[in-house]
């Protein structure tokens, strides 16, 4: 978290305690602050205060849209055309809700255009969803143009920001966008959810006083991812992080035998890097790494706790296993990153050894 949240996290533990559902006076002060996150955030994102909904977790934001909007539209149809490297969240929610069109990428993991604009135009579209960014290779996709179809169509547009809210500018391209306050610097277990007027939304869970996600969230914590955002984006050092992925791309390519550097190298997140080695498990350099201190990813970023096979990398045609995803957090040190490149060959090289496969 970044230290401006934590300090509103903190303070916020005193002043919007209560339950802001409530009407006494420290209700009443508890939803003064939600609602001033909610104003806060929708300055950013560029709608209305009312359009802005905070959810439990990122999770649940892209559960909730696809959901919803599908229940919404049920009388256009059940289809939901996606890209292939979306989050597990948008493909598992599109299987349970409906019937997912899946849209192949191409080897820097963009989705294909000319399929994607073709598939929304289609019969019995309800929905179609597609990333900003993809946070596992840093990939952008071309939303404006996948939108402008969309629209078109009379198709509403999910965008998953959860990777870029915070790091690059986000655009318009979207009717109904999702955000992860943890990826921007804010606590974890708070989503973002913004739907434009017009869109047709429907919950097809039981009816709660908070419609959309049921219980409401944490006031702390929402204030927190407020201020978090609005530190991210008044701050933001894309060109530092951008730079330091470029000097990770080009001596992880250049030291490291055997090794394949994915997502499109130029049209990316400025702070997201993955590569894969092949003659190893993720698994074992991942704790070979952790070992050294650093904190690394392998699998889909999207479901790393279970160290499965990356569906992203799988999609692309890329190297499915031995893969590292390496994020950089704000005011990651130039020393830190050269650490980690010092050290990664004979971390690789350590690994590979034990596996028997050292010489091949």
């Amino acid at each position: 978290m970044l230290a401006e949240a934590r300090a509103a996290f903190v303070e916020a533990l005193d002043q919007g305690w209560a339950d802001p559902r409530r009407v006494h006076a420290e209700g009443r002060r508890a939803r003064m602050l939600l609602d001033g996150a909610r104003e806060a955030i929708a300055t950013i994102v560029g709608a209305r205060t009312e359009d802005v909904d905070l959810a439990p977790s990122h999770t649940a934001a892209l559960h909730g849209a696809v959901r919803s909007v599908l229940r919404g539209r049920r009388r256009t149809g059940a289809d939901v055309v996606v890209g292939a490297v979306e989050r597990a969240a948008v493909l598992n929610a599109a299987d349970f809700s409906g019937n997912r069109i899946t849209v192949p990428v191409d080897p820097t993991g963009r989705v294909e255009v000319a399929e994607f604009v073709e598939a929304v135009r289609r019969p019995g579209v309800a929905l179609a969803a597609l990333q900003h960014a993809n946070g596992e290779v840093g990939t952008l996709q071309p939303v404006d143009v996948v939108h402008d179809a969309a629209r078109a169509a009379g198709v509403p547009l999910v965008m998953d920001a959860g990777a870029s809210l915070g790091h690059v500018p986000v655009g318009d391209a979207w009717d109904v966008l999702a955000g992860d306050a943890g990826d921007w610097g804010g606590p974890s277990g708070i989503g973002l959810l913004v739907t434009r007027s017009g869109v047709r939304r429907s919950p097809d869970w039981p009816d709660d006083e908070d419609r959309w996600f049921p219980g409401g969230v944490s006031v702390p914590a929402a204030l927190a991812a407020a201020v978090a955002l609005q530190v991210a984006v008044g701050a933001r050092d894309d060109r530092t992080r951008r730079e330091l992925v470029d000097h990770m791309r080009a001596r992880i390519a250049a030291q490291v035998p055997d090794v394949d550097v994915v997502g499109d190298p130029v049209d990316r997140l400025p702070h997201v890097l993955t590569f894969s080695c092949l003659y190893v498990e993720g698994e074992a350099l991942l704790g070979a790494l952790d070992a050294r201190g650093f904190a690394v990813g392998s699998g889909s970023a999207c479901t790393s706790s279970a160290l499965e096979p990356s569906h992203v990398l799988a999609a692309m045609g890329a190297l499915t296993h031995g893969n590292i995803r390496v994020a950089l957090p704000r005011g990651t040190r130039p020393a830190d990153v050269d650490r980690f490149l010092d050290e990664l060959p004979s971390v690789v090289a350590t690994v590979r050894e034990a596996w028997g496969v050292g010489a091949l």
